[in-house]
C-alpha cells in the first residue's frame, strides 16, 4: 500500500444503505475519538436487502469511489447486506483496508443454552453465501430461526421508529421466536440497533440481543494499528455526514454527536 506522508490524518470512511450504519459509526468514534470520519448515507437506495447481488455490488463500488475521492484511509462497510454480498470484490479492487459487518452468529451459537437463536435480518443478508457459510460453520447443531425484517428499514429511514406500524411488524416477527424459546437474538442489519428498546418490550430481558457495533469498532482499531494509520493528533475528530435523501432522520439519530457537519448530496 502506497501511503501519503500525512495519510494518518485522513478520515475513516463509512457507507450504508441509509442512516442505520450510524449505529456502527457511533461505536467507532466512541472507541477512536481522535479520528476524523466521513459517513455516506445512501438512503435513496435503501434497503439494499431486496436488491440482487450485482445491483448491490454496483452500489458498493459507487459508494467506495466517493469515499476514496474524499480521502478515506480505510472504509467500514456499515451494512450487513453490502458486506455479505460485495466486500470480497471491494477488497480485491481497491488498495485500502475494508472492515465489514456480518451477523454475530458465532458468539450467539457458542453461548446459547436453549440451543435456539433468532436472527432478524434483511433478505439480502439471509440469502447470502457468507451468511450460510458462517451458519453452517458455527451453528450446525443450533436451531437458527431466521426472520426477514421486511419493512423495518423504510420505517427507520422515515423517522417512524415509534409508530404503530413498527410495533405491529416487530411483534409479528419476534413473537414466534419467543415461542420457540430463543435465548439470543442476533440483529443482522445495522439499522436494527435503533429498535432495541422496542424489541426488549416484546421479547423481555431474558433474551440477549447481539449486534455487531462493538466488534466492528474493535476490529477497526486493530486494522488501523496494523497499517500504522491511527491518527496521532490529540484533539477530537471532526465528522462529515452526507445523505442523498432527506437529512432530518440522520440529524435526529446523531443529535448527541459533537463536531459534525451534515449535508444533503445527490450521488
Amino acid at each position: 500500500m502506497h501511503l501519503l506522508k500525512n495519510f494518518k490524518e485522513n478520515p475513516i470512511g463509512f457507507f450504508d444503505s441509509g442512516v442505520g450504519g450510524t449505529s456502527i459509526w457511533k461505536e467507532v468514534i466512541n472507541r477512536l475519538p481522535f479520528e476524523d470520519t466521513i459517513y455516506l448515507a445512501d438512503s435513496r437506495n435503501a434497503p439494499y436487502g431486496n436488491k440482487n447481488k450485482q445491483e448491490i455490488i454496483d452500489i458498493c463500488v459507487k459508494n467506495t469511489e466517493i469515499l476514496i475521492k474524499n480521502g478515506a484511509k480505510i472504509i467500514v462497510v456499515a451494512c450487513n447486506t453490502a458486506t455479505t454480498n460485495a466486500i470480497d470484490i471491494l477488497r480485491n479492487t481497491y488498495d485500502i483496508p475494508f472492515i465489514g459487518i456480518e451477523p454475530a452468529i458465532k458468539p450467539a451459537a457458542l453461548a446459547t443454552q436453549t440451543k435456539a437463536v433468532g436472527i432478524l435480518a434483511t433478505k439480502g443478508t439471509l440469502s447470502s453465501e457468507l451468511f450460510h457459510k458462517t451458519t453452517h460453520q458455527f451453528a450446525s447443531n443450533i436451531n437458527i430461526i431466521e426472520q426477514e425484517g421486511t419493512g423495518l428499514v423504510p420505517l427507520i429511514e422515515n423517522n417512524m421508529i415509534d409508530s404503530y406500524k413498527m410495533e405491529t411488524l416487530l411483534k409479528r416477527y419476534l413473537k414466534p421466536m419467543t415461542h420457540l424459546r430463543i435465548d439470543y437474538l442476533v440483529l443482522g442489519c445495522s439499522h436494527y440497533p435503533y429498535l432495541i428498546p422496542k424489541i426488549k418490550e416484546i421479547i423481555g430481558d431474558d433474551v440477549v440481543i447481539i449486534d455487531s457495533g462493538f466488534a466492528v469498532a474493535k476490529q477497526t482499531e486493530k486494522i488501523l494499528s496494523e497499517y500504522n494509520l491511527l491518527n496521532n493528533k490529540n484533539e477530537s475528530g471532526k465528522h462529515y455526514l452526507m445523505s442523498n435523501s432527506n437529512i432530518e432522520t440522520l440529524k435526529n439519530l446523531v443529535i448527541d454527536v459533537k463536531n459534525k457537519t451534515i449535508e444533503q448530496h445527490y450521488f
